[in-house]
């Protein structure tokens, strides 16, 4: 049964910050293959599909983008600034994920590479993934027990 609504529908998408453990902790890029941002480095992440939660959708993006597969992740939030995404009205949910390692990456689907990055040696980031980026950073040491005490 096909619905239609009188209000505007934002999409959704979900990104994924997949970080190694350790105490110098790297992160999983993907350099953009499309418009918007192409060129870019971003978080792997994309649209979600009709029949799949955000947390499917994720996992699914930063599988087909990158090839690493994680089983487990933790909600780090939802961005829904109204200019967040040039191509129109986007909210998307954040997921993290953390690895032992730096596992074996390439680009694929709409990424162009895949790349881990010190997070002392990080490039521009597309879209609002720097402000995804810290967040995810603050719920890391909050999990691990490192966050600052005053």
């Amino acid at each position: 049964m096909a619905y239609t609504y009188k209000y505007p529908r934002p999409a959704v998408t979900a990104d994924c910050v997949v970080f190694t453990a350790g105490m110098e902790p790297q992160v999983l890029l993907i350099q953009r293959g499309n418009e918007p941002f192409k060129g870019k480095w971003a978080l792997p992440g994309g649209f979600m599909n009709m029949d799949e939660t955000a947390e499917q959708c994720a996992k699914r993006e930063l599988m087909e983008e990158t090839g690493v597969c994680v089983n487990e992740v933790k909600q780090i939030g939802a961005y829904s600034e109204v200019d967040r995404d040039p191509r129109g009205r986007t909210v998307t949910v954040a997921f993290l994920s953390v690895v032992e390692m730096p596992l074996r990456v390439a680009g694929g689907d709409d990424a162009a590479k895949a790349e881990w990055f010190p997070l002392n040696a990080l490039p521009p980031l597309a879209f609002d993934h720097d402000m995804i980026l810290r967040d995810a950073l603050s719920l890391l040491r909050t999990l691990t027990g490192k966050e600052k005490r005053t």
